[in-house]
C-alpha cells in the first residue's frame, strides 16, 4: 500500500495571508516528497476560505518545478466546470510540465453553492452526468483525433494538444454508490473512496462495491487502483491527550462544511461561521470522542494497526487527509511522525 498527501491552503479567518498559507503548503508537499510519498492531491473549489483552490493545475504546476519524484493528483476536479477537450489539454500539459507525473481525478461535485455561481443553478446531484462523460472521452483525446455527441458534452473531431508522455495518466474517479464504482471500473478508471466520518466499517463496505463491480467486468485488462482518503494526525505515544486538538479541529471542519453545504447564509467575502455545535447535539458521530475513532488519529502503533488492516482489505493508496483547521506547525510535526514511525512499517 502506498501513501499520499492530500491538501489545501484552509483559512478560517485572515490572520494569515494567502501568501504565508501557499509557502506552508508547498513545504508540506516536499516534506512528503522526501518521505516518500507517492503522490500530492489538490482538489478544486470555489468561492470559499476554508479550501482555497479555484485550479489545482497551477498549483500542482509549480510543484512539479519544485520537486522531482512526487506525482501530482488532481483530486478531484469539479465536471460540470469542465469539458473534456480543456481537461484532456490541461492534464497532458501538466504531464509534460512534471516529467510524466500527472494523475486526474473526477468527481461531479458536492456544494449547491457552488453550482448556483459557477453551473447556473444546475442541481449538484445531477453533476454525475458530466463527470462520466469526462471519464469515457478524455483517454480518446489523448490517444488521437476524436469526436463526441454526448447528453453534456458534443463536439466535432478534436485531440489533446499537448500529448501526455505517459500512456495515459491515470484516471480516479470520486465514488461511493455501487453505480459509480462499476462505472469507474468499466471505465479502466481508478476508484477513489471518502468514508467521512464514519468509522471502518464504512472502508469495508466501499471496498466491498468496489470488488462486486470487479467481479461484475472480468472483461478488463488492468485491476484498477483503490484509494481511502481519511483525515489524518498522528502524535506521540507520550501524549495521551494528543488525539484531542486534532479530533476537535476535524468537528471544526465539519461543522464549517455542514455551513457550506446545508445552510442558507451568505458568506462574508469568502468565510462562512462554523455551524452551532447544538445542530449536533443529536449526532454523536461528529463528537471530537467518536472522531478519535474514526478518522485516522492516534500514535503511530494504533495508526498502523489500522493501516495493516486497510492493506489487508486490498487498499492499494492511502491519503492523508491534512484538511483539519490546525496550524501549520501542528500539521507538520504529525505528517513528520507519520514519515518516520508509521510509513517504516509498509516499507518492502
Amino acid at each position: 500500500m502506498r501513501f499520499s498527501l492530500f491538501i489545501h491552503m484552509e483559512r478560517y479567518d485572515d490572520s494569515i495571508p494567502h501568501e504565508q498559507h501557499w509557502e506552508n503548503l508547498v513545504e508540506l508537499a516536499l516534506l512528503a516528497e522526501a518521505g516518500g510519498f507517492s503522490t500530492i492531491w489538490i482538489g478544486e473549489h470555489h468561492s470559499m476560505e476554508y479550501t482555497v483552490s479555484p485550479n489545482p493545475m497551477p498549483q500542482l504546476a509549480y510543484l512539479a518545478a519544485k520537486t522531482s519524484t512526487i506525482r501530482l493528483g488532481a483530486g478531484t476536479i469539479i465536471a460540470p466546470f469542465w469539458n473534456p477537450i480543456r481537461t484532456a489539454g490541461e492534464v497532458a500539459l501538466l504531464d509534460v510540465i512534471s516529467g510524466g507525473r500527472a494523475e486526474l481525478g473526477v468527481a461531479r461535485g458536492a456544494y449547491q453553492f457552488e453550482f448556483d455561481r459557477l453551473a447556473d443553478g444546475m442541481p449538484a446531484t445531477e453533476g454525475g452526468k458530466a463527470m462520466n462523460e469526462i471519464v469515457a472521452t478524455v483517454n480518446h483525446l489523448w490517444d488521437g483525433d476524436y469526436a463526441h455527441d454526448g447528453e453534456v458534452f458534443s463536439f466535432p473531431t478534436s485531440t489533446s494538444v499537448p500529448k501526455p508522455i505517459q500512456k495515459n495518466p491515470p484516471v480516479w474517479v470520486a465514488a461511493r454508490s455501487p453505480e459509480s464504482h462499476d462505472f469507474a471500473v468499466a471505465h479502466g478508471a481508478n476508484v477513489m473512496v471518502t468514508p467521512l466520518m464514519k468509522g471502518d466499517e464504512e472502508v469495508e463496505a466501499l471496498v466491498g462495491k468496489y470488488e462486486t463491480a470487479i467481479a461484475n467486468h472480468p472483461e478488463i485488462e488492468r485491476r484498477p487502483d483503490i484509494m481511502v482518503l481519511r483525515h489524518t494526525y498522528v502524535h506521540s505515544a507520550d501524549d495521551p491527550e494528543g488525539w484531542r486538538p486534532a479530533a476537535e479541529g476535524i468537528n471544526t471542519f465539519y461543522r464549517t462544511f455542514n455551513a457550506w453545504a446545508f445552510e442558507k447564509n451568505t458568506p462574508e467575502n469568502g468565510f462562512l461561521a462554523p455551524s452551532d455545535p447544538a445542530k449536533f447535539a443529536e449526532r454523536p458521530e461528529f463528537a471530537p470522542e467518536a472522531l478519535h475513532r474514526t478518522a485516522m488519529i492516534g500514535t503511530p502503533d494504533e495508526v498502523i494497526e489500522r493501516l495493516h488492516h486497510y492493506a489487508a482489505l486490498g487498499v492499494t493508496e492511502y491519503s492523508f487527509w491534512s484538511d483539519n483547521t490546525l496550524s501549520h506547525e501542528q500539521k507538520k510535526r504529525s505528517l513528520e511522525l507519520f514519515i518516520a514511525d508509521v510509513m517504516p512499517a509498509f516499507r518492502g
